[in-house]
Order: structure tokens, then sequence, then C-alpha cells
């Protein structure tokens, strides 16, 4: 009796439906939990703002906190260049339909939101958006209490992304938080640690002149007003120390801090006797930016 032959037709046919119906199941899954996975980023970076901003405790704080503390921020968009914010009129107009929604780093590659930084690229990132996103709590009153500003810069293997908070001052360091990179464990990575982190409380961003005045020393030779780096990890350091010094420059934020500064009569010379007034809280300073500029006053859940 001879033995019935293979049909490799069937069996191709057969394997070609499985793929189909496999990626039919995947595709649904996928775009099921699109939602949740976006709700889920939202709710880690918010985190991480409020990690810089001192207003997170790892061991007590739930994700019902983080929402809701998150509602004390003013969500703002900045003109990097000019300094001011926009409304939402204004928003439109450059191309920014929804402020909750503009990520300023994807902003970075389209042509009409952003600039090639050429030679002026110290944090390595190519070219800079024309419109930042920055986050505001305001004190009783309506004035700025702080403000959280998105940061990002190369450091050894691939872009560090974080968050970098200042006090009232407009100069003092509150926080900072570092939410992806790709720095090496145990090396690079410990950016992250609480420990390092801690280290920028309270250090100045610019000195008298108005010049940026800190940044990440090589580990073992302090300075005063830098931070001390990470043993074995200098390159992410040098990353860490640029991308600061870029976005507190001209480039970056100065422009916009200046701005704020100026409405509330501050200056850079006075700045440190401000921020220790404002630690013991016998004084706040007050700003006019958002009279001189249209605010939207945004929120962000």
């Amino acid at each position: 009796m001879s033995k019935p032959k293979s049909n490799n037709a069937k069996t191709i046919s057969v394997a070609l439906i499985l793929c189909l119906v496999c990626s039919v199941l995947v595709s649904a899954v996928a775009v099921g939990l699109k939602p949740s996975q976006v709700e889920n980023a939202r709710l880690d970076r918010n985190k991480n703002i409020l990690v810089a901003a001192g207003l997170y405790n790892a061991e007590s704080d739930t994700a019902d906190d983080v929402v809701e503390r998150f509602k004390e921020f003013d969500v703002e968009i900045v003109d990097l260049a000019a300094g001011n914010y926009l409304d939402d009129e204004q928003l439109v107009e450059v191309g920014i339909p929804d402020r909750n929604a503009y990520d300023a780093s994807q902003a970075t590659k389209n042509a009409a939101l952003s600039e090639d930084l050429g030679s002026n690229d110290l944090a390595s990132i190519g070219r800079v958006p024309k419109y930042a996103k920055v986050y505001v709590k305001n004190d009783d009153a309506g004035n700025p209490e702080m403000v959280v500003l998105p940061i990002q810069g190369y450091g050894l293997w691939g872009t560090i992304y974080g968050f970098l908070t200042l006090e009232s001052d407009m100069n003092t360091i509150k926080g900072i938080s570092f939410y992806e990179h790709k720095e090496t464990p145990g090396l690079g990575a410990r950016i992250e640690e609480a420990e390092w982190r801690a280290k920028w409380q309270g250090i100045h961003s610019y000195d008298e002149n108005g010049e940026v005045a800190t940044g990440v020393t090589k580990a073992g030779n302090p300075k005063e007003n830098w931070v001390d780096g990470i043993s074995g990890a200098t390159l992410t350091g040098r990353g860490v120390s640029n991308m600061i010094q870029f976005w507190l420059g001209d480039y970056g934020y100065k422009p916009y801090l200046d701005a704020l500064r100026q409405e509330s009569g501050e200056t850079i010379d006075n700045a440190e006797t401000q921020a220790q007034l404002s630690n013991d809280k016998a004084a706040q300073p007050t700003t006019e930016l958002a009279a001189k500029s249209p605010v939207a006053n945004g929120k962000e859940a």
C-alpha cells in the first residue's frame, strides 16, 4: 500500500492562517493596552516631576497621591528665545493645538518647531525646541513657588532625560530627577540614586554676573557650588554637567528665568539672600510675568 503524499500547499496555507490569526490577536492586545500604556507613561513622568520638586515619598505615596499632588502645578508652554508664556491662541498659531499633549522632545524632529544648534550644542542634542513645556507651582498669592524644567542631554551611551527644579528665586536648585537613560548599571546609572540627587539641593545655578555657575566635577575633585561626580562614571557626569549648563544657558531656559526674575525685581547678586529668606518663610518674591505674557493656566492630570 502506498503512503499518502504530503500536501505542501495545504501545510503552507495552514501556517499562513495561523500567522495571520496570531498577528491579529497581538495587534488587538497592543491596541487594547495602548491607553493603559499611555496613562502609565504619564503617571511615571508626573511622579518624576514630583520627585524633582521634592514632593514625592516613594515609601508611602500611591498613584492617586501623584495624580492629586500634580494638580498643584500649572502646565505652561514657554517661548525659549523670548522667555514668555504662550496662550492657547498663540499655541495654535505656532502649531501646538494641545499644551498637555505637546512633547518638546518630539518637536525637535519638526523643523518648524525647532532650531539646529550647530556649534552651540553643548548637550549634544542636535536641535533645540523653540517652545518648552514647564511646570509651575504657585503659592497662595499666585506667585511662582517653584518651577520644574525638563532637561535632556547625551551621556555615555545615549540621551539622558530628566527634570530640574528651581526655587522661587529662579536660581537655587531644589531638586533633580532622571527618568530615562542608557547609562551603565552600577556606574553611570547611579545618577538615579536619591543620595547623589540630594547633592544638588541648595546649589546655585548662576553667579553674580548671571553666568551658569554649577555642574559636575570629576569624582574626588570637589569644587564649591558643584556636585561631586560618581567614581567610574566620568563620561556620564560630564554629560549631566553639559546638560545642566546648556539648559540653564542662553539657548535653554535662561531668557525665561531672567524674565521671571526681572518681573519680581530679583537679581542674581541677591538671589542667595532671597533664597534664605524664602526657606525661613520670611519673604516670598513676586512675579508679574502672567500679566506681561498671556497665561492659559493649563492643567495636566
